[in-house]
């Protein structure tokens, strides 16, 4: 299976004897796999097996699978459905009674959906039956593997995009982890610059001072976040590049790199630094967007 979007649309005509079909397949994003299938009356038997087609090539995925049929043959018989029709002139008389209304009309009745049936020979020849599905069904098979091109093809690209995408993270981490290892001087300057405006000409022991700014130092320590970060980079490349249906990791992965880089602006004590998380983030977010639509 390779990477794939869940977007993607594919059609095909087919014939069996007398009968001419179409059917058009399409798919959106989707948190499992969701099959939609519309079909005339008659083939409402087509639906298992359409779902076991589907399943044999797709794990996610809202599918609308729409079946038309043209035959080529003259009008059929028509027959009135005795039970259908009574059914309705009761109703009708009830209406009327109660509303005062007048009494429905002949042509209404009839174009009651049930009341007028189709006679198909094929419905009652089991043999029949089974050839006509079974020429449908290979069919709506062919449209499957041209959906799953389409998708495929539009996984690629999206596969590429997001490789861009861990690439700006990476170089973000990067970027962090430089500024990061600058905090700790930084941040003795500016306390001791801050005490030296409040304590003006009382002097503050080296030592008291280097207690201070180890815990400060403490407290903004990034470097498991970091770490964390380029481990994640290193996980979402893999997945991408394996070729499997990984939409939901991908998900979580993206929920992971959030959350890092969230803890990374909260620990921030340096305005660089703050400004590189909030870029994490961005470019995050962008890497979900996308992975929601990966199978």
């Amino acid at each position: 299976m390779a990477f794939a979007s869940m977007t993607g649309f594919a059609e095909s005509a087919g014939a069996h004897e007398d009968l001419r079909f179409r059917w058009e397949a399409k798919s959106v994003n989707g948190r499992g796999l969701d099959l939609r299938l519309r079909t005339p009356p008659g083939f409402d038997g087509l639906e298992p097996p359409a779902r076991l087609l589907a399943a044999e090539r797709f794990r996610r995925g809202s599918f609308q699978i729409t079946l038309t049929v043209e035959s080529q043959e003259g009008p059929r018989g028509l027959r009135v459905d005795p039970v259908a029709l009574a059914s309705a002139v009761r109703l009708a008389r009830e209406v009327a009674a109660e509303t005062g209304l007048a009494p429905a009309r002949i042509d209404g009745l009839l174009a009651l959906k049930g009341v007028i049936v189709q006679e198909d020979s094929v419905l009652a020849d089991p043999l029949k039956r089974a050839d006509r599905d079974a020429a449908v069904l290979k069919c709506l098979a062919h449209v499957f593997d041209s959906l799953v091109r389409a998708r495929t093809t539009e996984g690629n690209k999206l596969g590429a995009l997001m490789l861009a995408q861990v690439d700006d993270i990476a170089r973000l981490t990067g970027e962090a982890a430089v500024l990061a290892d600058a905090q700790v001087p930084a941040l003795r300057d500016r306390l001791a610059a801050q005490l030296r405006d409040l304590l003006g000409a009382v002097a503050l022991s080296e030592e008291r001072l280097a207690q201070e700014v180890a815990l400060l130092a403490t407290r903004a320590d990034v470097r498991e976040e970091l770490d964390r970060l380029r481990a994640h980079v290193e996980e979402a490349r893999a997945l991408i590049q394996s070729g499997e249906a990984v939409g939901r990791k991908l998900d979580f992965l993206a929920q992971e790199f959030n959350r890092e880089a969230n803890t990374l602006c909260s620990k921030s004590a340096d305005i660089a630094l703050t400004r590189i998380g909030l870029a994490l983030k961005a470019v995050i977010d962008q890497f979900r967007e996308q992975a929601q639509n990966v199978e």
